[in-house]
């Protein structure tokens, strides 16, 4: 299956604390590491491991932050296509607290590729399901030649202004940053996602008809929720470029979900196509 996704990298830095610490307080880190992330970037690495390749087109700073996370991405198996930016870098800083709950503060501007960037945007026609998390409204027409195109409701403003229609839309239930609301794009997505954590999430297709899905369990002990929704929204385009059925992709992207939250990182415990 050929798979791609238009959006952002984060470099991250990771702190494991036993509690996100109180106003003014001090706490030590149990363990800390760095390594690429960032919607776009997690959910790449997702598809490449899902469907045995993806091709990333993204924004990077032209800086040594920028330079590693190309060359670490490209280690886990994606193809990145970078137009690079002034620098620096857009950084995150996660606290992974002992629940394995993660706590966020972003650093610089949220990068996506444009449409004039010299990047191969001809390659979206030939494939069966785009990611979408940034990117200008000329990257949002790219996209669109993709048999199947999911994007994250944070980069609905692109798609506000362009009128295309979205095959699924993947928003929070929780998270007011997240949520969508009808006619906040036209034509509506034919199918809005919206997720809940651990309580699952809710199917609302384009005619108001209304399912929902339960989580999948945990294969393994609880670690990290850094990454999980960019999973599940990476299993969510597998399934329906896969052609299957919105409840079976919906199922699957919960399994990328679960399967993230057993390991260190965004990485390490993401679901094979093998599992």
């Amino acid at each position: 299956m050929r798979l791609a996704v238009v959006g952002h990298v984060e470099w991250i830095e990771f702190a494991r604390v036993e509690r996100v610490p109180a106003p003014g307080e001090i706490v030590d880190a149990v363990e800390s590491w760095e390594e690429p992330g960032g919607g776009g970037a997690v959910a790449a690495v997702q598809l490449a491991r899902l469907g045995g390749g993806c091709l990333f087109l993204t924004a990077l700073g032209d800086d040594p932050l920028g330079r590693r996370a190309k060359r670490e991405l490209e280690a886990l198996g994606v193809r990145v296509e970078a137009a690079w930016r002034p620098p620096p870098q857009r950084r995150a800083f996660v606290h992974v607290d002992a629940a394995a709950e993660r706590t966020i503060t972003v650093m610089g501007e949220r990068r996506g590729p444009h449409r004039d960037d010299p990047l191969p945007w001809e390659g979206l026609s030939k494939v069966d399901g785009v990611y979408f998390t940034a990117g200008d409204p000329g990257a949002v027409r790219a996209a669109r030649a993709a048999r199947k195109l999911v994007s994250t409701v944070r980069a609905i403003d692109a798609f506000a202004r362009v009128g295309v229609e979205l095959d699924a839309l993947v928003s929070s239930a929780k998270d007011e940053r997240e949520r969508y609301r009808p006619a906040d794009i036209d034509p509506p997505p034919r199918l809005v996602v919206r997720t809940a954590g651990g309580a699952g999430g809710t199917l609302v297709a384009a005619d108001g008809r209304t399912s929902q899905w339960t989580p999948a369990p945990l294969p393994g002990p609880p670690k990290d929720a850094y990454g999980a929704g960019d999973c599940f929204a990476a299993g969510l385009t597998y399934g329906l470029a896969d052609g299957r059925s919105p409840q079976e992709a919906v199922a699957l992207a919960a399994r990328c979900g679960a399967a993230c939250m057993t390991g260190r990182g965004p990485f390490e415990g993401q679901l094979w196509k093998q599992s």
